[in-house]
């Protein structure tokens, strides 16, 4: 390319760094590859080519969604590699709520300028969430903009495109009086709240290499640990057990998120406490001085994922769950709605 470049480099956007840069994640995204995928990075589209062989009605599920302010966090303690696999846990566990297999995923990560190691060390991460989650990292667009990103900053988002048989799909309708309802541990705050975190953790004073109270951990490693990945526990749940309804717990608590899936004339009574929440939780709370009411409106609390079965199924989900280390509890029942009563209820 010889001086091709040169003068915009000069407005701010290396050509060549950015050429460097995507052969350096070739390796990283071809590692997430899963059959389907007809070709490598750097065409103008992805190409995926979809198997229906088991399936008499596919239908597509397509997800995108960001990180929100945690970046915030990730720039203020320079950790970079955990930020990519929240990107990819936000998307994939939506389109899992409805039944289906995450089938690929594409990101997009803008910057003022590229920072090689740094970007790196974000697509490291999304491989590995890619990886978890069983689907293939299929492409992606790194944009570099001068000016308009502060210095060291980007930012981030992420799409997800999975499959499901429309007569396997999961929308809520099957749901009935006295369901159970399953919660599945979270990691943490997973990506959610991070404005009211932030706030919190300025005026507490502690710094990313501080203990966490209550913890053995840094305050870093509790605060950025990543979003916790479904895909494996649910697929294995589906496979031959009757799910009526699933939700993830994402921004809007269990207040705004379970009624996404919960029928008109029907209630989720919740029994707070039975399940184990972890102390950044009650750190949170007592920071911000507000109830676990409140709380349940901005976090998943302790719990990330819920599935609604029928009640003879308990056990084995249970059962299920906790064997492939992933802690799940009976937190609550479907019952029939009465008046004034709100499609969620709490019992404190």
């Amino acid at each position: 390319m010889s001086k091709r470049g040169d003068s915009y480099k000069e407005a701010g956007v290396d050509i060549r760094k950015a050429d460097d840069f995507i052969r350096r994640i070739k390796p990283l995204v071809a590692g997430t590859h899963v059959k389907g995928v007809m070709t490598d990075i750097g065409g103008f589209g992805g190409l995926f080519k979809l198997d229906t062989q088991d399936m008499n009605e596919p239908v597509l599920v397509a997800s995108t969604d960001g990180v929100g302010t945690k970046l915030k966090l990730a720039f203020a303690f320079d950790v970079h590699d955990t930020i990519g696999v929240d990107l990819v846990a936000m998307s994939v566990n939506d389109v899992l709520v409805q039944g289906a297999k995450p089938l690929f995923f594409l990101d997009y990560f803008a910057t003022g300028k590229l920072d090689p190691d740094k970007a790196e060390s974000v697509v490291r991460g999304i491989a590995k969430g890619c990886k978890a989650a069983g689907c293939a990292l299929l492409g992606g667009e790194t944009a570099e903009m001068p000016d308009f990103y502060a210095p060291g900053e980007y930012d981030l988002s992420g799409f997800c495109v999975g499959v499901v048989d429309n007569k396997q799909m999961i929308d809520g309708r099957s749901i009935r009086p006295d369901d159970v309802i399953i919660g599945l541990a979270s990691s943490g705050l997973h990506s959610n709240g991070f404005s009211l975190v932030r706030k919190i953790l300025d005026e507490s004073g502690l710094t990313g290499n501080d203990l966490f109270p209550g913890t053995k951990n840094r305050v870093s490693e509790i605060l950025l640990q990543p979003t916790k990945i479904y895909v494996a526990e649910v697929m294995s749940i589906m496979r031959d057990i009757q799910v009526n309804g699933m939700v993830h717990i994402t921004g809007g608590g269990f207040y705004d998120n379970i009624p996404r899936m919960i029928q008109k004339g029907l209630s989720a009574r919740i029994s707070f406490g039975s399940w184990d929440i972890p102390p950044v939780m009650n750190w949170v709370r007592e920071g911000a001085g507000i109830s676990w009411e409140e709380m349940l409106q901005i976090f998943n609390c302790g719990i990330g994922y819920v599935i609604i079965c029928p009640d003879g199924y308990r056990d084995d989900v249970l059962s299920r769950l906790n064997a492939m280390d992933c802690p799940a509890w009976e937190i609550g029942r479907v019952v029939e709605s009465k008046k004034g009563m709100e499609n969620v209820f709490i019992d404190f």
